[in-house]
């Protein structure tokens, strides 16, 4: 057993306090945030509304078809990842109702943050379905993993091979993107690298005792959740009907999706929206270019959440009704 989990082991003593460091933090977050709400306030001033909406009407109806099927099959691919944590645990539930509480747990997830979404929902439903608290734990714990593994070899890959053309007044050079690029993609092959080395064991990283998949578990996530990081820029870049290279969209959005997290607006609403402006409008007229992350919102935000809702009421029901006394 390792020494984390003995409980005879020393109690272990809190690093010292560092103010200047938090408070550099704080200054740096808020710092963020103020430039992303300067940049959706510019942006609200300048929208012609209009013509977004005219934009929005005029995509073609077998675009936005087309985009809800990759819609679909990256919620597909994301409710895998609890398939894997189901593996990692051991729990017995099948894998549509591991698959159906993975769907809903994302929808609410993009729609109202992580803590409502990817947090209350799965202890809420997987609870009500007999798993452990433990098992939750460890199931909600490598979904995220999965998640942002696939991130960093994806956005490593597209700003390391078509760093983003900002725009020219900003008069900031690419390269260091292409440095970053790199770092990314580095830091998802050590975790392969982790993976072979460690596969099966168990490491105590700061008092947390962590489980180090093996290799092939390293490679399914890894593959997993790269293909749906894509499959989401394909969505946006079909519905800009390809005005804008493949791998500068899939940039945009990685960047957008970082922001969202930081700023833990519900849905990233405004900051999708002010990102792609900020990086994308002197390629693309701004109404397409709103009309478009429209469209996207539809399919890929709104849509799932209306079959989520309906999918959580029908489970609701049956919990209810599994709970009601039987009439003699």
């Amino acid at each position: 057993m390792p020494a984390a989990l003995s409980a005879h082991a020393p109690a272990r003593q809190p690093p010292p306090a560092r103010p200047w460091w938090t408070w550099l933090k704080r200054i740096a977050l808020w710092a963020f945030l103020a430039g992303v709400a300067w940049l959706i306030v510019q942006q609200a001033r300048t929208i012609e509304w209009d013509e977004v909406l005219a934009a929005l009407r005029a995509l073609p109806a077998v675009l936005v078809a087309g985009a809800a099927v990759l819609a679909a099959m990256s919620f597909a691919l994301y409710t895998t990842f609890d398939l894997l944590g189901r593996h990692l645990t051991g729990h017995r539930l099948g894998a549509p109702t591991v698959m159906g509480v993975a769907f809903i747990s994302y929808a609410f997830n993009l729609n109202f943050g992580s803590l409502v979404g990817g947090v209350a929902f799965r202890y809420r439903l997987y609870s009500r379905l007999g798993l452990r608290a433990s098992d939750i734990t460890r199931v909600l714990g490598f979904s995220m993993l999965t998640n942002w593994i696939g991130y960093l070899l994806v956005a490593g890959a597209a700003f390391a091979l078509s760093p983003l053309a900002l725009p020219p007044e900003w008069r900031i050079d690419s390269g260091g993107l292409r440095v970053l690029g790199v770092v990314l993609v580095g830091a998802a092959i050590g975790y392969l690298l982790v993976c072979a080395l460690a596969g099966g064991r168990t490491l105590t990283v700061r008092g947390h005792v962590l489980e180090v998949p093996s290799l092939r578990m390293g490679v399914l996530q890894l593959g997993l959740s790269a293909a749906n990081w894509s499959l989401m820029g394909g969505i946006v870049w079909l519905l800009l009907q390809g005005r804008v290279d493949y791998l500068q969209v899939l940039a945009v959005l990685l960047v957008a999706a970082v922001a969202g997290v930081i700023t833990h607006v519900p849905a990233g609403l405004g900051v999708l929206e002010a990102v792609f402006v900020a990086l994308l409008s002197h390629q693309v007229p701004q109404a397409l270019l709103l009309g478009a992350l429209l469209a996207y919102r539809a399919v890929y935000y709104l849509l799932p959440l209306v079959v989520a809702l309906v999918l959580y009421a029908m489970t609701e029901f049956r919990a209810r009704h599994r709970r009601a006394p039987h009439k003699t």
